[in-house]
């Protein structure tokens, strides 16, 4: 891979010679993108950050995502990772998949495993160049279905096995760190080593419907100290991304991107082509362009205002003064912005209390608050605790055939069950 660091303008990054640093002033491309396929999924997460269930008429079209792949291609992207809604449910989905390995771009996409049969995971495990991640957000089903609905928990373990048995080793098992399952961390870990898998822990964002859900569901102050000594103690083999950096002051920097790599090294591509700063800051605040606009993909990224600014030096605003700064960078940018915070001042989970003080300010009933643009739900969203039953889905032929009509928002159209 040849992404370089470079300021806008392409003139050459100064200063520091870290790698870490050079990010903070940008890259040529990115050096993963996030891909939202479709908002169309068969569950109803209580925390989905996308706010996922019904499918948007205007997704891009198959030949569309393909200039897409052409251009990531061209712009030696090492890899995409693609999620939704869940991926899978795309009629063209593999297609798409082929596509892009075979232009050299690699991918990692997410699932619930809704759709990992023993077939397809063969397929998936003879390609070299696909990773994939299952979602689990609890080592038992009474914790994962809580949130991610009935029967999801087997969906996802089926899903395991039938990776397993298919020869595909190191696919990631993903999970969203709650308070509900910080104590499960050594079980996570188990199913991983069971099933020849990694593990990789990301934090939950208040983003999408997860902002309805972040406050009774984010990890309390002991938890992160907890979930803080389990990273130490097995970092080494487990992946954490950027997700965890607000936890270095309590001490060490932990392994992964320590900073926020919005519009500097990351971003997000979503099903209707928008370009947003970040995967968990689906908002208009911090929306890019569009792949759809002249140029495509490669102006967004290279030219769009907005990505600019975010890759000119930040000021630590109220953080600049803490002794921890230069390792927890002020934390989250959506975490803040989605709870009512300054972008420029403490993290929400503030491991020095600071965002707690902040927190306590905050409206009570909450209206002041930015919310997620767009929300994809099902118009009849089942309660939280008994959400929908998985489905085992029947292998059609016809993989390659066009998207079904423009109006069919049900996630499951044109699959027979």
């Amino acid at each position: 891979m040849t992404t370089t660091a470079r300021l806008p303008g392409s003139a050459p990054a100064p200063g520091p010679s870290r790698l870490v640093d050079l990010f903070e002033y940008g890259l040529d491309a990115p050096i993963c993108l996030t891909w939202e396929l479709t908002y169309a999924c068969n569950l109803s997460c209580a925390h989905c950050l996308s706010s996922s269930g019904r499918r948007d008429s205007r997704e891009l079209s198959t030949k569309e995502c393909k200039a897409v792949i052409d251009e990531l291609e061209a712009m030696q992207v090492f890899y995409v990772n693609i999620g939704g809604g869940e991926p899978t449910v795309r009629p063209d989905f593999f297609e798409l998949l082929d596509y892009a390995t075979a232009h050299h771009v690699g991918v990692k996409f997410s699932t619930n495993g809704v759709r990992i049969t023993p077939e397809v995971a063969e397929r998936l495990a003879a390609n070299d160049y696909v990773d994939v991640q299952i979602s689990l957000d609890g080592a038992t089903a009474e914790v994962n279905d809580a949130v991610r609905g009935r029967g999801s928990y087997d969906t996802a373990l089926r899903a395991m096995q039938n990776l397993a048995d298919a020869g595909m080793r190191n696919f990631k098992i993903s999970v969203v760190c709650t308070r509900h399952n910080i104590a499960q961390m050594d079980e996570f870990k188990a199913i991983a080593d069971r099933y020849g898998a990694q593990l990789r822990l990301t934090r939950l964002r208040p983003s999408g419907r997860g902002a309805d859900v972040w406050d009774e569901l984010h990890p309390l102050p002991g938890q992160q100290r907890q979930l803080y000594d389990w990273l130490v103690a097995h970092g080494d083999s487990v992946l954490t991304g950027d997700s965890f950096f607000h936890l270095s002051a309590y001490g060490q920097a932990l392994p992964g991107l320590n900073l926020c790599g919005a519009g500097r090294v990351v971003c997000l591509i979503d099903p209707v082509g928008d370009v947003y700063a970040c995967p968990f800051a689906i908002h208009d605040e911090f929306l890019a362009g569009n792949v759809r606009g002249p140029g495509g993909f490669a102006k967004v990224w290279r030219e769009s205002d907005l990505f600019s600014e975010l890759r000119e030096p930040q000021s630590g605003g109220a953080c600049a003064s803490c002794s921890f700064y230069d390792t927890c960078k002020g934390g989250c940018m959506a975490a803040k912005f989605f709870t009512g915070l300054p972008l420029d001042g403490p993290d929400p989970e503030c491991v020095r209390g600071y965002g707690e003080e902040l927190l306590a300010q905050r409206p009570k009933d909450g209206g002041d608050l930015p919310k997620p643009t767009g929300d994809h739900s099902h118009r009849t969203r089942p309660a939280r605790r008994s959400g929908p039953v998985a489905l085992e889905l029947t292998r059609r032929p016809g993989l390659d055939r066009p998207p079904v009509s423009a109006c069919a928002e049900d996630p499951l159209a044109g699959m027979s069950l």
